[in-house]
């Protein structure tokens, strides 16, 4: 399995250094009020995935900072619970098992 998961990523990183191989002509970004930037594409591509990941990771601090306050309100309840001691259960019935055949 581990070897599948290798060849995977190898496939994986071909397929993507081959598409920055052809992808090495100029090209440009027209922005507002005549700018304009003038990169090879791959470069372009590149910007464009490394500006995705961070507006994902910014978009996320919200909802992880929410969490992290949960889980710090509720620390004192967990650790509370953890000095408690468990009792164990009582004898467990178990039934004996179905016929494997299914007769």
């Amino acid at each position: 399995m581990r070897l599948l998961v290798w060849l995977f990523r190898a496939a994986v990183f071909f397929t993507l250094f081959a598409f920055a191989l052809n992808n090495q002509q100029e090209a440009g970004i027209r922005w507002f009020f005549g700018q304009e930037w003038r990169a090879p594409m791959v470069f372009i591509v590149l910007a464009a995935f490394a500006l995705g990941c961070a507006f994902g990771v910014f978009a996320m601090v919200p909802s992880w900072w929410k969490h992290r306050r949960v889980a710090r309100k509720h620390a004192p309840v967990i650790e509370a619970r953890a000095e408690v001691p468990v009792v164990a259960p009582a004898a467990e019935v178990t039934l004996p098992h179905p016929p494997r055949d299914g007769l």
